[in-house]
């Protein structure tokens, strides 16, 4: 059976990837599954400079293809940050509980009025001779005064992040697992770039 590696450390990362591609005829591997330790500094300018370094990074790694994903939380009143530096937001790789606190504060001091952020992603799969492709999701709602939910490991922002239209927070615990597809920023990237894992994979489905 053909293998697609997920190239991410990030255990919330690896169970929504799971998720969304366990209708293919694959085995879907982590980088824990095939002995990879090495992380990848993440240094570019955009979610897809640093998607794409990292799937072809680790898919000439343990030679096979691989999926990666680079993205962040946009709040429109801050100019779009944290963006690319969400998990280093601090100056530095944070922790989920320091971004959440950090995020408490933040939160406090945007306006009424504009309280709109976006969570954006772009997902990249390669192949290791550097055959790249890429496909990016975004997903709107608002930042909430303080979180409603306990933070899911890996997903410090969600629990600030509500989904008008719905009614919802983005998480877990609210969202039905049609609404977890429709909301989410990376499976509507994944959705996107199925067409070319399908055809790059000769996969007949």
């Amino acid at each position: 059976m053909k293998k697609i590696l997920i190239a991410s450390k990030n255990p919330g990362k690896i169970k929504e990837f799971k998720m969304f591609l366990k209708t293919l005829p694959i085995d879907i591997v982590s980088l824990s599954d095939v002995g990879i330790t090495e992380d990848v500094l993440e240094d570019g300018e955009t979610y897809k400079a640093n998607s794409i370094k990292k799937a072809i990074f680790y898919a000439r790694k343990a030679n096979i293809p691989a999926i990666a994903d680079d993205g962040g939380l946009e709040i429109a009143a801050l100019n779009g940050e944290p963006g690319v530096k969400s998990r280093r937001w601090l100056g530095y790789e944070a922790t989920d509980r320091e971004l959440i606190e950090h995020l408490k504060k933040v939160s406090k001091k945007l306006p009424n009025n504009n309280r709109t952020a976006y969570f954006r992603t772009v997902v990249a799969f390669a192949f290791p001779n550097g055959k790249v492709f890429s496909q990016e999701g975004v997903v709107e709602g608002i930042i909430t005064k303080k979180p409603e939910h306990k933070p899911l490991e890996g997903y410090p922002f969600r629990s600030f992040f509500y989904l008008p239209k719905i009614k919802k927070f983005y998480h877990e615990v609210d969202l039905t697992p049609k609404e977890e597809k429709e909301y989410n920023h990376r499976y509507i990237a994944v959705k996107r770039l199925l067409p070319k894992i399908k055809k790059e994979l000769s996969l007949n489905v």
